[in-house]
């Protein structure tokens, strides 16, 4: 039996809607991530949860798009994944986090999904 999230995905999937999340983000010093490769913080790189490289286990090297509250919008490459995110919750690189909130804030709330 299909969940409701899995079939909402499903169904987005199959009328060609996007998907997105609402979640928390952070911010962490990538070095030697779970896809493979070594990132720098200077880099938009991306970590996800456990749960969304359970339902997707090809998602290294994907980019999403995050958009803040206030209106900004930035990409990043899934090149880690966070094991204490929850489900939707992101951790990027400070690069990334200090376009969204200065890192003084330490945590936020944002909204992303896939673009490729």
């Amino acid at each position: 039996m299909l969940s409701l999230t899995k079939t909402v995905a499903l169904l987005s999937c199959a009328a060609g809607l996007a998907l997105s999340f609402t979640g928390d983000i952070t911010y962490y010093e990538p070095g030697l991530g779970a896809c493979g490769e070594t990132s720098t913080d200077s880099e938009h790189v991306v970590a996800l949860s456990p749960a969304q490289f359970a339902q997707d286990p090809n998602v290294c090297g994907k980019t999403i798009q995050i958009s803040s509250g206030s209106g900004v919008t930035t990409t990043a490459r899934v090149v880690d994944k966070c094991p204490g995110c929850s489900a939707d919750s992101i951790d990027v690189s400070s690069t990334v986090f200090q376009l969204i909130a200065p890192l003084t804030v330490g945590r936020t709330q944002v909204e992303w999904d896939f673009i490729s």
